[in-house]
């Protein structure tokens, strides 16, 4: 069963999230946009907890940033809402998933954060 938290209180809990990380690897992200998304998009892998759709900062060259969109982290609710048994386990769960993306935007690859435990 799905843990209870309005749309309002998981963006809030996103929030939470990004404060607890150090303004000096704050300060590095660059042209991302963070978004809470209640799914995922239909075909997405089961289970899908975040998404970074990007160019990572260790790929970016000299061209990067002429008429480059933003890179995007979504959350999605949904998927953590149902993952999660509990209120406390959501609200870390929360924080790991939003750590998880971040490091791919600063081009951690999945089994490096898996390695790190942030995912």
């Amino acid at each position: 069963m799905p843990i209870a938290m309005s749309r309002e209180e998981f963006e809030d809990a996103v929030g939470d999230a990004l404060d607890t990380i150090p303004q000096e690897l704050l300060d590095r992200l660059d042209n991302v946009a963070i978004t809470v998304e209640d799914e995922p998009a239909p075909g997405s892998a089961p289970g899908l907890l975040g998404l970074y759709v990007g160019v990572p900062l260790t790929a970016r060259d000299s061209g990067y940033g002429l008429g480059n969109l933003p890179d995007h982290i979504y959350i999605f609710r949904g998927p953590l809402t149902r993952y999660c048994r509990s209120r406390e386990e959501l609200l870390q769960q929360i924080r790991v998933t939003v750590l998880h993306e971040i490091g791919h935007h600063f081009g951690i690859s999945d089994e490096r954060l898996h390695e790190l435990g942030w995912g």
